[in-house]
């Protein structure tokens, strides 16, 4: 990646897509947003974070629909962009108990269009975000990008790892380079509403109770957006080449003959849900009200992340401790709580 080449960012008004754009704008980088800015929440904060990235002269902003073939052609035929960080999606495990086609549509065909632009333009790499959630049914910890991840539990996981075979496919075919990050439970400042870090925060500071599934004793791994920023910002600059080593006979699941990869991004640190909300009380000052309810539908119990792959590419691993990630976290929601009590109505 050469400083002030544009590069496309989808779902930017999202919490991941905000700080990833935010911080290859702050390496110089142009940076053309793109979001449909959609009510699964609350779109003031999504437009909120617009906000903060059109601090940024090299920043623009554009409003489209992924699923919109039309439009995302269009926006392609209109300007090239060498780079594509993908993180557009219709997110949530249990909202798609309810809503399949969102995430199908969001999910399938919004990514299929990209590729399409992708391989049209030239692109010289596709980054792409993946999900945890693509390990599903699998128990050995940690999770490892070597193992097989056939038996997802939910809808959502099924459309991200349809998205990797996609992604596949395409680097097969046109040889476009494809990195896929599978993303474990990430959180800090400017984060989703409907996760459980904001929920938390959120019910415990203003005395509600709190949902604890599968009563408190499901693990995570939990990790903190600036390491999931720097992680995809080394791996941007690095495109997959094909793996001369890789075997049809022993097919490595996460390497290829073709210009593709996957990597965990984790911390490599499994908490289970009861600590943390120990810590978001220490942080918060006060004592959360415990609702415990059982396991639910198309949830898992642990995710734990094995990150020695992405180490070898690019030399970092995740490290931010959970205490001093909620730390800020909860620095970082009073201030915004402040804020958004203070706009005019």
């Amino acid at each position: 990646m050469n400083v002030g080449e544009r590069v496309l960012v989808t779902g930017a008004a999202g919490f991941i897509g905000m700080h990833v754009a935010r911080r290859l704008l702050s390496d110089g980088y142009a940076v053309t947003g793109l979001d449909n800015c959609n009510p699964y929440y609350d779109p003031r904060l999504k437009t909120a974070r617009i906000a903060e990235l059109r601090a940024y002269p090299k920043f623009r902003f554009e409003k489209l629909d992924l699923a919109d073939r039309k439009s995302v052609s269009g926006l392609f035929a209109a300007e090239s962009f060498p780079y594509v960080v993908h993180l557009a999606a219709q997110a949530g495990v249990r909202h798609s108990l309810n809503q399949p086609h969102a995430y199908v549509e969001a999910n399938v065909v919004g990514f299929l269009n990209i590729l399409e632009g992708c391989r049209y333009s030239q692109c010289r790499h596709l980054l792409y975000a993946s999900s945890s959630s693509v390990y599903g049914a699998n128990r050995r910890t940690p999770f490892r990008t070597s193992d097989n991840v056939d038996h997802p539990l939910n809808l959502y996981g099924a459309t991200k790892k349809a998205n990797e075979l996609m992604a596949h496919a395409y680097a097969h075919l046109f040889g476009l380079p494809t990195t896929g990050l599978r993303f474990f439970t990430v959180y800090g400042p400017w984060g989703r509403p409907d996760m459980a870090m904001w929920l938390f925060v959120d019910a415990i500071m203003h005395g509600r109770p709190i949902k604890l599934f599968n009563h408190g004793q499901m693990r995570r791994d939990f990790t903190y957006i600036d390491d999931v920023v720097e992680a995809v910002a080394r791996l941007a600059r690095r495109p997959p080449a094909p793996d001369a080593a890789w075997n049809a006979d022993h097919p490595d699941p996460a390497s290829s003959q073709a210009p593709w990869r996957v990597y965990n991004i984790g911390n490599s640190k499994s908490v289970e849900v009861n600590e943390v909300v120990r810590l978001i009380e220490e942080a918060v000052g006060k004592s959360a009200i415990r609702e415990f309810l059982p396991m639910q539908p198309g949830d898992v119990p642990e995710t734990y992340a094995d990150v020695s792959a992405l180490f070898e590419a690019v030399g970092f691993r995740p490290n931010t401790p959970i205490r001093d990630g909620i730390g800020s976290f909860v620095e970082w929601f009073r201030t915004f709580i402040r804020r958004k009590q203070a706009a005019p109505n």
